[in-house]
């Protein structure tokens, strides 16, 4: 079984824009790329598990959030990154959601289509949400940056914190030897 770590996207990988519906927004955190290659290289599978509310709220299309992470693949494309596959919850906080984080699905459903070993694998987010969604996966450990959210998110809650994707890089790199 593989080894996989499951990233938010909006602050953590790229600067939350607070409702990003134009791809020409969409700007990589400084080190995300070279973070992202150092995972791979290890042998992590890279998946995107995002909450984009902002479908269910009518404020942009699913088309738009897909124009977004088709140009944030081209971005890491670019720096030979791989992401397997995004995750969408589309539904605004009061809809019922299969996979609205903090709902593990999506993480079980990487699992089941991937092969994904859970329990080597790992979350990173700038949100509770994020932390709390790995946590119901039972991933070894959920990180969070303080990039995006995770400056105002309390770090007591978490037991692993990162000042950005580059040092969550580290702590994984470091736990996995």
């Amino acid at each position: 079984m593989s080894r996989a770590v499951f990233l938010d996207r909006d602050g953590t990988l790229i600067e939350d824009k607070d409702y990003l519906s134009d791809p020409d927004q969409v700007v990589l955190l400084p080190g995300a790329a070279e973070a992202l290659k150092r995972l791979q290289d290890a042998g992590f599978k890279l998946f995107i598990v995002s909450n984009q509310s902002g479908v269910g709220r009518d404020y942009f299309t699913m088309a738009e959030v897909e124009r977004v992470n088709q140009r944030l693949v081209e971005l890491l494309t670019q720096q030979h990154v791989r992401i397997e596959k995004i995750y969408i919850a589309p539904e605004a906080p009061e809809q019922p959601s299969r996979g609205r984080k903090p709902s593990p699905q999506f993480l079980f459903d990487a699992r089941d289509e991937f092969g994904i070993d859970l329990a080597r694998s790992y979350m990173i987010g700038d949100k509770l949400s994020d932390l709390e969604c790995g946590w119901n996966a039972g991933v070894s450990k959920s990180i969070l940056v303080r990039t995006g959210y995770g400056k105002e998110t309390d770090s007591v809650l978490a037991e692993y914190v990162a000042q950005d994707l580059a040092e969550a890089a580290d702590i994984i790199l470091h736990a996995s030897r």
